[in-house]
């Protein structure tokens, strides 16, 4: 019986999750995804990521099923973020920056987390928004980059439909509006400070699956 199920795929590697909890890790979840783990026989769902576009989204009305089933659900980082700052009031638990964001209206468009991925190796091909945000925000905290250029790369990135979100893309278009000297120092700053928001939101959740979750579903026998 999976006891804990974990709908898991570009916020975070399988081998990177597995070593911070023991689970039954699922593709991303899609509409009747977690009413089927629930009726297999979960008693924790962990969603994390989620199918957006390419097909039915995961329905509210499922995870509700599985609360009223007095199935944990926890949700984070991605289409968990998004579905527990709209369902936490009716028992869908919220973990993570991205989640609290959700929940405070300063973001209210599932683009910030979308993105696309190979679904063979579930690695992502473009970069989602929000990391993007939480990278410039960076960069100008350490005086990578100024006010203006912040701002000049975030409405490049925001104007590219999320198939297209690369780095790569966005250097392109703001070649020429930005000093080259600029623009190359923060294409280096990224190679090691990179923000990954999503990961390690990802993580943040599996973390409290582990140390606050399982310890009340699993109570410790008293000895005498």
């Amino acid at each position: 019986m999976p006891e804990i199920v974990i709908f898991l795929g570009p916020s975070l590697s399988q081998d990177e999750a597995e070593r911070i909890l023991k689970a039954i890790y699922r593709p991303p979840a899609k509409r009747g995804d977690l009413a089927k783990a629930v009726d297999d026989g979960a008693r924790v769902i962990g969603l994390i990521d989620g199918i957006f576009f390419e097909e039915s989204a995961v329905a509210h009305r499922e995870i509700l099923y599985a609360i009223k089933k007095k199935v944990r659900v926890i949700g984070a980082s991605s289409m968990g973020a998004l579905r527990s700052a709209e369902l936490d009031v009716l028992g869908m638990e919220g973990v993570g920056e991205i989640y609290q964001l959700y929940k405070d209206g300063i973001l209210v468009s599932d683009d910030e987390v979308a993105l696309v991925f190979d679904p063979d190796t579930g690695i992502a091909l473009s970069e989602p928004l929000i990391n993007i945000r939480a990278t410039l925000n960076h960069a100008e905290e350490e005086g990578a980059i100024d006010r203006t250029t912040h701002i000049s790369l975030l409405e490049a990135a925001s104007s590219l439909f999320y198939p297209e979100r690369t780095y790569k893309k966005i250097h392109e278009m703001v070649k020429g509006k930005i000093s080259p000297s600029i623009l190359e120092k923060f294409c280096q700053f990224i190679k090691s400070e990179r923000i990954d928001l999503k990961k390690q939101d990802a993580v943040r959740a599996l973390e409290y699956i582990r140390d606050q979750v399982l310890p009340q579903i699993r109570p410790q026998n008293n000895s005498t």
